[in-house]
């Protein structure tokens, strides 16, 4: 296997670049000039995605690159079309970028399967298998299934999943390093994990659907960071809940008009079919709160509202909880991901009112109207402590790119495992 090897450099550009570029090369030799060498990370995305059109596939970083440089090239040089090997510069940081990086592949993978490869069940057996081969005496699990949610009391995973013919599932993996299992949980994390859209009966435009295989970039994001908390040594107790369905139009499919009564006793009226992952999250975090963890993150590619404000670049950070704030924020900032908080009252829970149900789903506006991030956080928080105490809700914006751009590959990013991963360290 043949390397090309990747330089970091303050030269000014030699005679042997690509035009318009910050990439100079000579034979398998490849240069990124930049002003600051400690620095300038959008530039090294920018030169990354460059030589990933130069058809690039084996390389080598050689020189002084630091560890944040390093994770800069690799987040952009990998895409989804080819297979790459990047081998780090030798020092100290290349056990923690190969962490890293085996967790970015495995979110970014599921997330960019094909709909027809990725069924709820497939999704969740995926995401028990690769966390249990990272650590296989601590990890169990179950599945609930199908009629068995029903049965169960899980309506929310159970009505927005059952008109598909692949069963909708619930399920919870419990990381354990203690064995023990009178060890309390110390953090629970709840991913949307809908592996395909239509939007039901609320149908979306062709344009609108395209992408929507990315609907459970939440599981996918969530599992990816407690992947690598795991690979970084974690050993505190964790619990996942992944609620998985595929939200499709059929004979059987949940309606317009329809009202789900979950297991707290709030009851819901459906108003558009579309706004499905804040149904089949209020079931996940009704189980994580279940458990008195003090620490429960939800993640979910959940509002178009939160990428019109937010843009491509930034994840939404939502939480009642206004003493998490600053540590999240930290959190996102110490892990170099781009995130922002956007505001959430308890006064948001009544954003959404109806004349039959004590909520809706959402509002009878395209994209639920204004502040339509806001008002689902609102939604959500119905299904947690009252005060909200402990609960962050991530709102994944920067989640998947529907075509490449400069900085970036086409489809999942992965943003937003790595703040994860610190968060269930640091609490």
């Amino acid at each position: 296997m043949s390397f090309c090897n990747i330089y970091l450099t303050t030269d000014t550009i030699a005679d042997y670049y690509a035009p318009g570029t910050l990439v100079s090369s000579q034979g398998d030799q490849f240069k990124i000039h930049i002003k600051d060498l400690l620095q300038d990370h959008i530039l090294i995305q920018k030169a990354a995605r460059v030589l990933d059109a130069m058809g690039l596939q084996n390389v080598k970083l050689l020189g002084d690159w630091q560890i944040e440089q390093q994770w800069s090239f690799a987040q952009s040089f990998t895409s989804a079309k080819k297979t790459t090997q990047i081998e780090w510069t030798n020092n100290q940081d290349k056990v923690e970028l190969q962490r890293r990086l085996t967790a970015m592949l495995f979110t970014r993978n599921l997330i960019n399967a094909t709909p027809e490869e990725l069924s709820p069940q497939l999704l969740a057996e995926q995401s028990i298998a690769w966390l249990s081969s990272l650590n296989p005496t601590s990890i169990t699990s179950k599945l609930i299934v199908g009629e068995e949610l029903q049965q169960q009391g899980w309506h929310g995973i159970y009505q927005v999943g059952r008109g598909s013919s692949r069963p909708p599932v619930l399920a919870e993996i419990d990381f354990n390093p203690s064995g023990d299992e009178n060890t309390p949980v110390a953090a629970c994390l709840v991913g949307k994990g809908i592996t395909f859209d239509s939007g039901g009966y609320s149908l979306k435009s062709s344009e609108g659907m395209l992408s929507m295989k990315c609907d459970m970039g939440g599981a996918a994001t969530v599992v990816g960071g407690l992947g690598l908390a795991i690979l970084r040594g974690l050993n505190k107790r964790v619990k996942v809940f992944l609620c998985c369905a595929e939200n499709l139009v059929s004979g059987h499919a949940f309606k317009l008009g329809d009202i789900i009564t979950y297991k707290n006793g709030t009851s819901v009226e459906i108003v558009n079919t579309d706004a499905e992952g804040r149904l089949v999250l209020a079931d996940g975090l009704i189980a994580a709160s279940e458990t008195k963890a003090p620490l429960i993150i939800d993640a979910a590619t959940l509002t178009g509202a939160a990428h019109v404000a937010l843009g491509d670049e930034y994840n939404a950070f939502f939480s009642l909880d206004k003493s998490l704030h600053p540590h999240v924020m930290a959190w996102a900032e110490l892990e170099n991901e781009l995130a922002w908080c956007l505001p959430l009252e308890k006064w948001h829970r009544e954003k959404c009112p109806s004349n039959f149900a004590d909520t809706a789903n959402s509002r009878v506006q395209k994209g639920g109207g204004a502040g339509g991030a806001s008002n689902a956080a609102g939604f959500l928080s119905r299904f947690v402590n009252e005060e909200g105490t402990g609960w962050l809700h991530i709102d994944l914006a920067a989640a998947y790119n529907g075509s490449a751009n400069n900085l970036m590959p086409a489809g999942a990013t992965a943003q937003g495992f790595r703040t994860i991963a610190r968060a269930l360290v640091a609490f």
